[in-house]
């Protein structure tokens, strides 16, 4: 079964802020979200691809990675 985390728990988990995850989102950088009724929700599995895209962005343009 697939784990959802709403927007809150999903920025807890990553250390930013609701206002960074929807700049990202609004950038075309953030998870892949869904909307069920007025929640926003991140995929376990959306998290993941998120997470290995932004190290894959951080190894390329040279930052590090906490």
């Amino acid at each position: 079964m697939t784990m959802m985390s709403s927007v809150a728990e999903f920025c807890h988990q990553h250390g930013i802020s609701r206002g960074t995850f929807y700049k990202l989102l609004n950038e075309g950088r953030g998870p892949k979200a869904v909307k069920i009724g007025r929640r926003t929700l991140i995929s376990s599995e959306a998290a993941e691809e998120w997470r290995r895209r932004m190290e894959r962005e951080a190894a390329i343009s040279g930052r590090q990675v906490a």
